[in-house]
C-alpha cells in the first residue's frame, strides 16, 4: 500500500514504524514542514503502561527511548515557597528533540522515505497515496480544509500557559504555587534530559495582563518569572529558546472530531484529539494511536473497514481520558479557590481533581507526608519498576541504572 504520513512527530513517525514492521511492502512517506531536529518544546512524561506497549511493538526503538530517558520519583507540591506536600509515584521523561531523533532514524532505516522542509498545502501533493495520515497536529490545515467532514469543533483554553526549559535539575514531578500582587502563578516542572528540566507556566488571564506579560517577550517573560519562582528554582535560570526558536505565551487549543477519518484521510495524534497539557498524555496518546492504527489496516485488507475499525475502537477508548482531561484543565483554572488552604489539603484536592475521593485516600494521603512512610512507599515502587523493567525485557544496564538510583536516593 502507498502511504503518505502528513507531519513528522511521535504519531506520524512510529505510525511508520508499526506499519513497516507489520508489512514491509507498504510504500510509506512522511512529509514534515519542519527541518530535520526542530521541534518546539522541551520534555514529554510517559508512564511504565507506555514502555510496555513500546518494547511490544518494536523492541530497538524501545530500547533507545528508554536509554534517553529520565526517572522521576514522587510529586512535589510547594506553596508560597513556604510549605511542601508530597504525592506518590513515579514515571518517566524524555526530551522532544531525542524522541523525534530516535523514531526518525529508526523509520528510516526500515525504509520509510522522510521529506523535511516539505509542505502539503496542495491536496493534489497526496492524490497517488492510497492512504493518508494526518498526524499534522492540533492545528492540523488537512483537518481545518475537511472540518465538516470530520466533524471537528477546537475549544480554547482560558488560562495563558508558556512552555519554558530551565537548568535547575528536578529528580521528581514538581508542582510550584507563588503568589504575586497580581494573583497566583504556577508552574509544573520534571527533568528532561542530562542537566534540563521543562517547566510550564500557567495562570489566569487576568493574573497574566496584569503583570504584563501581554506586552512582554518571551526572554523578559522568562527574567520576570525567573523572579517569581526564585525559591523553587533555587536561583536556576529558566530557557526560553528551544533549537533557536522562542517560547510564547499559549492557550490551549483543545481539539475533538466526531470521525478520525474521511475518505482515504485519517487522523491520529493531537490532530484527532487533544488532552490537557495537566494530564501529561499527549505523546502518549498519539504513540497508542500510531500503533492501533498501523494494527487496524494489518487485520482488514479491506481500507474503509481497517479505518471504521480503528474510528471506533480509538474514540471509545478516548472518551474517558478526554473526559479526565477536560476536568483537570477546568479545575486549574479555578485554582486559586483552593489556594487559601496549607499545601497538604491543597495537595489533595489537586490530586482528586477528577472526582470524589474514598475517605481512606485522606488519610493515605496524610500518611505519605511522613518521611519514614515516603522511603518505605519509594522502595516499594522501586522493586515494581526493576520486575515491570524485567518482564518487558529491558537491558541489564538499565536494570542496574534502577539499582543503583534506588542505592543512593531512596
Amino acid at each position: 500500500m502507498k502511504i503518505v504520513c502528513i507531519g513528522g512527530g511521535p504519531a506520524g513517525f512510529y505510525f511508520a514504524i508499526s506499519a513497516k514492521l507489520r508489512d514491509a511492502g507498504h510504500e510509506i512517506t512522511v512529509i514534515e514542514r519542519d527541518p530535520a531536529g526542530a521541534t518546539y518544546g522541551w520534555g514529554v512524561v510517559y508512564w511504565d503502561d507506555l514502555l510496555d506497549m513500546l518494547f511490544r511493538n518494536d523492541l530497538d526503538s524501545a530500547r533507545a527511548v528508554r536509554a534517553a530517558s529520565v526517572l522521576w520519583q514522587e510529586q512535589r507540591v510547594i506553596l508560597r515557597s513556604e510549605q511542601t506536600a508530597y504525592l506518590p509515584g513515579y514515571g518517566f521523561s524524555v526530551g522532544r528533540a531525542a524522541l523525534l531523533d530516535i523514531l526518525a532514524q529508526r523509520a528510516i532505516e526500515l525504509g520509510v522515505d522522510v521529506q523535511y522542509c516539505t509542505e502539503v498545502d496542495d491536496p493534489s501533493a497526496t492524490a497517488d497515496a492510497e492512504l493518508v495520515v494526518v498526524a499534522e497536529g492540533a492545528n492540523s490545515r488537512v483537518r481545518q480544509r475537511h472540518g465538516d467532514q470530520f466533524g471537528a469543533r477546537v475549544d480554547i483554553g482560558g488560562n495563558p500557559y508558556i512552555w519554558l526549559g530551565t537548568d535547575k535539575v528536578f529528580d521528581s514531578f514538581t508542582f510550584a504555587f507563588e503568589q504575586t500582587s497580581a494573583g497566583w502563578v504556577w508552574f509544573h516542572a520534571y527533568p528532561s534530559s542530562a542537566g534540563i528540566s521543562t517547566c510550564i507556566v500557567e495562570c489566569a488571564q487576568a493574573t497574566w495582563q496584569a503583570l504584563g506579560f501581554d506586552s512582554l517577550g518571551s526572554e523578559d517573560s522568562a527574567r520576570l518569572l525567573e523572579k517569581i519562582f526564585e525559591h523553587a528554582l533555587d536561583g536556576h535560570a529558566l530557557i526560553s529558546q528551544s533549537r533557536g526558536e522562542p517560547a510564547r505565551w499559549l492557550r490551549f487549543t483543545q481539539v475533538t472530531n466526531k470521525t478520525w477519518y474521511h475518505d482515504n484521510q485519517v487522523l491520529i495524534g493531537d490532530a484527532a484529539h487533544t488532552t490537557h497539557f495537566t494530564l501529561g498524555s499527549g505523546t502518549r496518546l498519539a504513540m497508542i494511536d500510531a500503533v492501533m492504527l498501523a494494527q487496524s489496516v494489518y487485520e482488514h485488507e479491506d481500507l474503509s473497514a481497517a479505518l471504521q475499525d480503528y474510528d471506533q475502537r480509538g474514540r471509545a477508548a478516548l472518551r474517558p481520558i478526554q473526559a479526565a482531561a477536560r476536568t483537570s484543565m477546568a479545575w486549574f483554572e479555578r485554582a486559586d479557590r483552593y489556594l487559601d488552604r496549607d499545601a497538604v489539603a491543597f495537595a489533595y484536592s489537586m490530586s482528586g481533581r477528577q472526582g470524589a475521593q474514598p475517605p481512606w485516600r485522606y488519610q493515605m494521603h496524610l500518611a505519605t507526608q511522613v518521611p519514614a512512610l515516603r522511603i518505605a512507599q519509594r522502595e516499594f515502587h522501586s522493586i515494581r519498576r526493576r520486575y515491570l523493567a524485567r518482564r518487558r525485557g529491558e537491558p541489564a544496564t538499565a536494570l542496574a541504572l534502577i539499582t543503583q538510583r534506588f542505592a543512593h536516593n531512596p
